[in-house]
């Protein structure tokens, strides 16, 4: 009997890898590569131990901290170095990787149809979860071998097999341990949207949760698995119990959503939902009312999570000061700007990662469109007296106001909690208007999806890499020193530093004039093309 629930497992697994023979080694290329490439940019920046040492000062202090966790900075080698900047946004990435991935393949496919379709086969009722926990563990176990294998051939000192291993091992134990949060949630929430929401929320109060914890109370940062991925400490105490630790949680995730799929009814969940009125509002049966109806959890899980990131952020800047005037070797290596404190030039980076993060629930807002359209669901609606620019519109305006919503939450949650640790705080007019000048270029990236969803559609995934190119080059642009014009191949890069740096109004009438006419050419597209069905 129990055999029958996994019947037909490795044929559904064969499947779902075939179906992603594409996605699945774009990300792990994508992983290793900007994996490997850093040590070897390491080397060359920071030839010596002085210079190792040096950044090791910068690193020393708590906003430092909060971003990327504790580290080894009494021993900064180059392994250390690696392993202390990297290995936490690494894993933040694989996490992704893997809630996407597992949804794509659960509660997605079961809304549409594909579960139903499989169930009608002589397949066992656990062998779509299994099958697709099993292609993740494996994908997850290639990616910690290949990362390991890889960081250990550079060669390079310090950089020993048993810690290449261990940093490998840290980012699959990462990868399976989310999959197996996704697995649990594709079973309490009733469709994808749910899924992914609650996953996501999940991975940023992890990350969030162990920076206050990195900063205040270290016992805090173990309620967290990322906290977990920091604790192992690759080239340095090389702690492998934290990655048995994550595995072991991750099987009572497998069986437990193995459990609870094994009991629920094919499309149901077990959170409960509310039943809806029995007569729709006039709101609601406009393009614009059933678009942000369908979005609303999604942007109120990021809007909290926003709120949260800039808060923890805020939290932190308090002790800058007294850490910088403490440190000769920072005061020496930061020349302070004219008329502005050593903490207020933290702010630009602070800000262009707040900026980038806020672009993400815009985009994905946008994007919504084209997902309806794939599911055959917007027929219905321009069968009927809805035309396509309306439609479109209707998605523009949630999107623009989505990004200038998740701006300005982060903004003010860094000056809220800000102003509540320093003595003197922050005018919230300055932190405000310094975060307001990314959003022509948030617009900007709303706008490529538009254009994109007009003529390529297909293509629409192609946003991502460009908003991770953007992150990539100006959030390690510096520790790399990348030429000028790398950073300026993004909107973003563009953008005017302040409050240190004088405000230029041309960029900012250049990006929005852009962002214009790349939306009127994405209306025309969209006018013009077929509609899949």
């Amino acid at each position: 009997m129990t055999g029958n629930l996994f019947k037909q497992t490795g044929s559904l697994a064969r499947l779902i890898a075939r179906r992603d023979r594409i996605r699945i080694p774009l990300w792990l290329i994508g992983i290793t590569f900007f994996t490997l490439i850093v040590p070897v940019s390491f080397m060359d920046l920071y030839a010596t131990q002085t210079d190792r040492d040096i950044m090791a000062e910068t690193m020393k202090n708590p906003a430092m901290t909060a971003m990327v966790g504790p580290g080894d900075l009494d021993n900064y080698t180059l392994g250390a170095m690696t392993s202390h900047q990297m290995l936490l946004l690494t894993a933040v990435v694989v996490g992704l990787m893997s809630i996407l991935l597992v949804t794509r393949h659960t509660r997605a496919d079961e809304e549409d149809g594909r579960i139903e379709m499989i169930r009608s086969l002589p397949t066992g009722r656990l062998s779509n979860l299994s099958a697709t926990l099993l292609v993740l563990c494996l994908t997850n176990v290639i990616l910690a071998l290949i990362i390991g294998f890889g960081l250990y051939a550079l060669g390079i000192e310090g950089m020993n097999l048993g810690g290449s291993l261990l940093y490998g091992s840290a980012l699959g134990a990462t990868g399976i341990f989310f999959a197996g949060i996704t697995a649990l949630f594709a079973q309490l929430s009733e469709n994808s949207r749910g899924t992914t929401g609650f996953s996501i929320a999940i991975l940023i109060t992890a990350y969030l949760v162990r920076a206050i914890g990195d900063v205040g109370n270290e016992t805090l940062s173990w309620i967290s698995p990322l906290g977990w991925v920091t604790q192992s400490e690759p080239y340095s105490s090389n702690n492998w119990w934290p990655i048995v630790l994550m595995l072991g949680v991750s099987i009572i995730l497998f069986i437990l959503a193995s459990y609870l799929n094994s009991i629920r009814d094919l499309e149901a969940g077990f959170l409960p939902s509310k039943p809806g009125r029995k007569h729709a509002s006039s709101f609601l049966q406009s393009p614009l009312g059933l678009a942000l109806r369908l979005q609303r959890t999604g942007t109120i899980a990021w809007a909290v999570g926003m709120l949260l990131m800039g808060m923890s952020y805020g939290s932190v800047l308090g002790d800058l000061e007294s850490f910088f005037e403490g440190n000769e070797m920072m005061e020496q290596m930061l020349a302070p700007v004219e008329g502005y404190s050593l903490t207020e030039q933290f702010i630009p980076m602070l800000l262009v990662i707040m900026a980038l993060l806020s672009t993400v629930p815009p985009v994905m807002a946008m994007n919504k469109l084209y997902a309806e359209e794939k599911k055959n669901r917007i027929e219905h609606l321009l069968g009927r007296a809805v035309s396509r620019n309306r439609l479109m519109g209707s998605h523009l305006l949630i999107s623009l106001a989505n990004g200038f919503i998740m701006i300005s939450l982060a903004t003010l949650g860094l000056w809220a909690a800000g102003t509540a640790v320093m003595e003197e705080g922050f005018d919230i007019g300055m932190i405000y208007g310094a975060a307001l000048v990314y959003y022509p270029a948030i617009a900007i990236m709303i706008s490529i999806a538009v254009f994109l969803i007009g003529f390529m559609p297909k293509l629409i995934s192609l946003i991502w890499f460009y908003i991770l190119y953007s992150f990539i080059t100006l959030y390690l642009g510096g520790i790399f020193q990348f030429p000028e014009w790398v950073g300026q191949l993004s909107p973003f890069g563009h953008i005017p530093q302040l409050p240190i740096e004088e405000l230029e109004v041309m960029p900012i009438i250049i990006l929005t004039l852009v962002a214009v006419v790349l939306i009127v050419a994405g209306f025309i597209g969209y006018r013009n093309r077929d509609i899949e069905g």
